[in-house]
């Protein structure tokens, strides 16, 4: 894996900050020497020359603090300025055996831990340039340890060598530290977005649980309802067709007839309560919209409301089917039904279904002219728990688009406050159409009930 920018200006960095230290070190050590020993050749050159180091050291220090690396793509440069240095150094000290030639050794290890092992071959070889011209210009009383000066070569080649591989050591750990970090965060980044995904998955069976266990709640109610009804309701039954046995006059033949046509529509919607309590299906089948609008709208007349809204349904049913768990879709829109009832409960508007066929969807409308939605809800209307009603539950809206979602579609909408508001159902279809000569009549339905945003 390569360095990256910021990798390899943090290594610079670091090796700087040795540099600037090793800098100053000499710095301070010369002073002392100068101030402490005797017999130099010009000590009053000595301090000029080792003032000149300290500016460098001082600029080298700015930079450092600054976050740059002072002439860093001029290494060969620098090598060179530090061989005149040291040389003319020790050419004003005493000589060959003076101890500033040991800031070879120090321009070298700095040298080795900042640049590649090349550009500390190349620095030897400019310091050992610099002796050999010191020893040639050097008079015959000052040109001591003459003959340690291979022994002098060896030891800075050994420290290059040495200094050069320990870096190399220290930059390739450097190196594989920084991968591990990488892959690190990319594991952790990863685990996070699991988790969240986990999370995000948990909560929404969840939600839908709680949706589930309401409807069966809901369902088990109807279900005993229905039944603690249609025992009297049968012996009323019973009771008006005796009495039509009779030859009653026509008075109470007329009211007998009516008696009877009420307990038929009594009937019907206990039939009705009965087929709504039955256990939801999970069957994944093929089936036609419609169907599940007439399922939808059959559950939601009996949502009462304050003002009665006028549902138009304009659906047909020679649209291709659909292909998924009927209930499932029958809930998306039932929900979608009894939102747009509340939405127009103080007025009494209208709510509008109607259906839009494209290549290998279907897209189905509840559009209503209720008090719409505000601005600030908007962003948060599928969030789980969110809800804008008093007893509402927040869940229903989240459980529908996850419904749609595991179906392949898709559940969005457009609103205006104070204009209404339209929910548009996106589902993928089957290949094939479902004709079906019936066709389906517009109906105004009763509201009433409670259902969540």
């Amino acid at each position: 894996m390569p360095h990256v920018p910021s990798e390899r200006l943090a290594w610079e960095l670091a090796t700087e900050s040795i540099v600037v230290k090793i800098r100053w070190f000499g710095i301070v050590m010369g002073y002392v020497l100068v101030q402490t020993r005797t017999g130099l050749y010009d000590p009053s050159a000595v301090r000029a020359f080792l003032a000149l180091g300290a500016g460098y050291a001082a600029l080298d220090t700015v930079f450092y603090r600054l976050g740059e690396v002072f002439l860093k793509r001029a290494p060969l440069f620098v090598s060179l300025m530090e061989s005149l240095f040291i040389m003319l150094l020790c050419y004003h000290d005493t000589g060959l055996d003076s101890p500033f030639r040991w800031y070879y050794l120090l321009s070298l290890i700095c040298c080795a831990i900042r640049y590649s092992p090349s550009m500390a071959w190349l620095t030897l070889g400019c310091h050992t340039l610099s002796i050999l011209a010191l020893y040639f210009s050097l008079s015959p009383d000052r040109g001591a340890l003459v003959s340690s000066l291979p022994q002098t070569l060896a030891i800075l080649a050994w420290v290059t060598w040495a200094s050069a591989s320990l870096a190399g050591v220290l930059r390739d750990t450097g190196t594989r530290l920084a991968q591990t970090n990488q892959a690190l965060e990319v594991t952790r980044d990863e685990l996070e977005r699991r988790v969240l995904e986990r999370s995000e998955a948990l909560r929404a069976s969840q939600a839908r649980m709680i949706q589930h266990e309401k409807m069966a709640a809901f369902g088990l109610l109807s279900a005993g309802i229905a039944h603690e009804v249609g025992n009297p309701l049968a012996a009323l039954s019973s009771l008006v067709q005796m009495l039509r046995r009779h030859q009653p006059d026509a008075y109470a033949a007329e009211k007998l007839d009516l008696a009877g046509r009420q307990l038929d529509r009594i009937q019907r919607t206990i039939r009705e309560l009965i087929t709504f309590a039955r256990p939801a299906s999970t069957v994944v089948a093929r089936f036609a919209l419609a169907d599940a609008v007439d399922d939808a709208l059959g559950i939601a007349k009996y949502y009462h409301r304050t003002k009665q809204p006028t549902i138009v349904n304009d659906l047909s049913r020679d649209i291709p089917l659909l292909r998924g768990v009927r209930d499932h879709v029958t809930q998306v829109i039932l929900n979608l039904v009894i939102n747009s009832i509340d939405a127009t409960a103080s007025k009494g508007g209208t709510i509008q279904l109607t259906e839009r066929v494209g290549d290998g969807w279907i897209e189905l409308s509840v559009a209503d002219d209720g008090q719409g939605i505000a601005p600030a809800d908007q962003i948060r209307l599928f969030q789980a728990y969110f809800t804008t009603k008093p007893r509402g539950t927040g869940l229903g809206l989240f459980v529908c688009r996850q419904i749609v979602s595991e179906m392949g579609g898709t559940l969005v909408f457009r609103s205006v406050q104070g204009e209404g508001s339209c929910f548009v159902l996106r589902l993928p279809t089957e290949i094939a159409p479902a004709p079906h000569p019936q066709s389906l009549t517009p109906a105004g339905i009763a509201t009433g009930g409670g259902a969540d945003e």
